[in-house]
């Protein structure tokens, strides 16, 4: 499950920069700046949990638990929700999309909040940041 988490990330990292690059030469003299400002959010929040699917997907190689898993799945859907509504909206104009942003920005609260659920099993107190949590 961690290589295709992994994946997952890494393939939304490059989409971020794709559509990111699209936005900043092929869309700014075509959107407001309104509009433009929308697609930007979409973009820094794509790439930012993107990297943070790549986390979840280093931790769960490193120590198989589900929070993990689950975390690299609710920062994927998020993306797709959060960023992606903002893109449609910002480039077709269909303001209605706005109410899908909201589930996806819930998504990535709750991959944060696993990713630290995730480290808090991971390494209890008595372990230290670099040994493996089962003493091997």
């Amino acid at each position: 499950m961690a290589r295709q988490i992994l994946m997952s990330g890494a393939l939304m990292a490059l989409l971020g920069v794709a559509i990111g690059a699209f936005g900043a030469h092929g869309l700014k003299t075509f959107l407001s700046e309104q509009m433009l400002a929308a697609f930007e959010t979409g973009v820094r929040y794509h790439l930012i949990h993107a990297l943070g699917i790549l986390s979840a997907g280093l931790s769960l190689a490193y120590v198989p638990i589900r929070q993990f898993k689950w975390a690299g799945w609710a920062f994927s859907l998020g993306i797709v929700l959060f960023s992606g509504s903002l893109y449609v909206m910002s480039i077709s104009g269909v303001r209605g999309l706005g109410i899908v942003t909201p589930f996806g920005g819930l998504c990535f609260i709750v991959g944060w909040g696993l990713l630290a659920r995730g480290y808090w099993k991971a390494f209890p107190a008595e372990n230290t940041p670099f040994s493996r949590p089962d003493g091997k």
